[in-house]
């Protein structure tokens, strides 16, 4: 039960980064890169923060323990986060696939940005990596339907409703 969920939360996750990808490949050079957000500063710092985000939880779900989070400067447009974030979501959802449902309700230690051990269920964690994901999206949301691009609606219910669509 526990594996279908976050399957499916993580489908949904792909799903709104890609809503979100694809109104920002409408913006102008000036507006992707102006200075709209006050968490990160442009639509792109934003982006290349969600998908490092995601990057760094996947890392430490395989043991692997980051200090930093993946620099803005490394991406020198829209098309390069895609390409990254792509081989992300690839590496995510190949890793959910080979999860079992022990591994979801079971501990996962890791040590944090701080070098704190922290341990948690990892169901838990994962979910905590979308919920996070969808904080930044909403900021990136917001300007993007300030400049007139909006992404439409990103409930998670109309992503259920253009799923089932697909049956």
């Amino acid at each position: 039960m526990i594996k279908d969920m976050i399957s499916q939360v993580y489908r949904y996750n792909a799903w709104a980064n890609n809503r979100i990808l694809d109104a920002a490949a409408k913006l102008s050079e000036e507006e992707y890169r102006a200075n709209t957000n006050p968490s990160f500063g442009s639509v792109h710092n934003t982006l290349v923060h969600i998908m490092s985000a995601q990057w760094v939880w996947l890392s430490r779900w395989v043991g692997s323990y980051p200090r930093k989070h993946l620099d803005p400067t490394g991406f020198a447009g829209l098309s390069e986060v895609r390409t990254r974030w792509a081989e992300v979501e690839s590496n995510t959802h190949l890793y959910i696939t080979r999860c079992s449902e022990e591994n979801l309700i079971g501990q996962l230690s890791y040590i944090n940005s701080q070098n704190a051990k922290k341990s948690y269920p990892l169901w838990q964690l994962m979910l905590h990596q979308v919920n996070h994901a969808t904080q930044h999206r909403s900021e990136v949301a917001l300007i993007l339907t300030c400049f007139n691009k909006s992404p439409g609606a990103m409930d998670f219910m109309v992503f259920v409703d253009s799923e089932s669509k697909k049956k």
